[in-house]
């Protein structure tokens, strides 16, 4: 997730401004349907597998590291719920560079949370692994 986020970061989330304002209205509802199979099963299995960890863990992972995860996963999710959701949803009804804005400088909250969420993963395998 740490590296989808930084794609659509950097790359995906600033060309949306390149795209046509006739063509945008399909271009989000298929950026939308297509990025779901992506983001939902990752956010899934990052929900199940971080909350998993609260409870069975190695010995050598501590019980603050798993708690971090599942800490910014959900602040990745309510940020998605709470502005990023919202945001698409309006762009969908057609290209406005103020929600757009808001989407792009917005979306640094997700890439902050799933790039420490890599950080606490890397650490716990570190620790899992005899480091």
């Amino acid at each position: 997730m740490a590296g989808l986020i930084w794609v659509m970061q950097v790359v995906h989330y600033p060309l949306f401004a390149l795209v046509g304002r006739a063509e945008f209205r399909a271009y989000e509802d298929a950026h939308t349907r297509r990025i779901t199979w992506l983001v939902g099963p990752g956010m899934l299995l990052g929900l199940l597998s971080a909350g998993a960890l609260v409870f069975v863990r190695p010995a050598a992972i501590p019980l603050a590291a798993p708690l971090a995860g599942l800490a910014l996963l959900l602040v990745s999710l309510v940020s998605t719920a709470l502005v990023q959701g919202p945001a698409h949803g309006r762009l969908g009804a057609g290209f406005d560079a103020a929600v757009h804005r808001r989407l792009v400088r917005s979306n640094w909250v997700r890439t902050a949370a799933w790039s420490a969420q890599a950080l606490v993963a890397a650490f716990m395998l570190w620790r899992a692994s005899g480091g």
